[in-house]
């Protein structure tokens, strides 16, 4: 098998944007929202509720995006499910610190592999099968 680790390079979303259409992986800050009155203490002890989070999430930038909603928004991430999240440091819940450019596929030098090429691709990257 080739080798399958990587190098991440961050980038502070306050000091640079990645350029329109870009997939990025996307560190995001926020606070979970505050337990309910209505959820029991078991409940709230199972969850992060009220809690501040940084995680990473896979997603698109865009210096232009309309929402389902008809809303407009300018220099933005938008992940799988359609959330825009701004750049640290706008008016936002949860905001973007840094990105950073998604890795390539194992053993190679693309994002993405279509058709015929994939099985190819995949030998490639996995090598000479072990003996048992």
């Amino acid at each position: 098998m080739t080798n399958p680790n990587t190098v991440v390079t961050w980038v502070d979303a306050r000091e640079r944007l990645p350029r329109s259409g870009t997939p990025v992986a996307a560190a995001i800050t926020g606070r979970y929202p505050a337990d309910s009155a209505t959820e029991s203490a078991a409940d709230a002890a199972d969850t992060a509720s009220g809690e501040e989070f940084w995680l990473v999430r896979p997603m698109v930038f865009m210096t232009l995006h309309w929402s389902e909603d008809g809303a407009q928004h300018r220099d933005c991430f938008v992940d799988s499910d359609g959330v825009v999240r701004l750049p640290y440091g706008r008016t936002s819940a949860e905001t973007v610190t840094h990105w950073a450019d998604l890795p390539t596929l194992p053993g190679g030098t693309t994002h993405l592999v279509l058709g015929e090429d994939v099985q190819s691709a995949l030998q490639n990257a996995w090598g000479p099968h072990p003996a048992i």
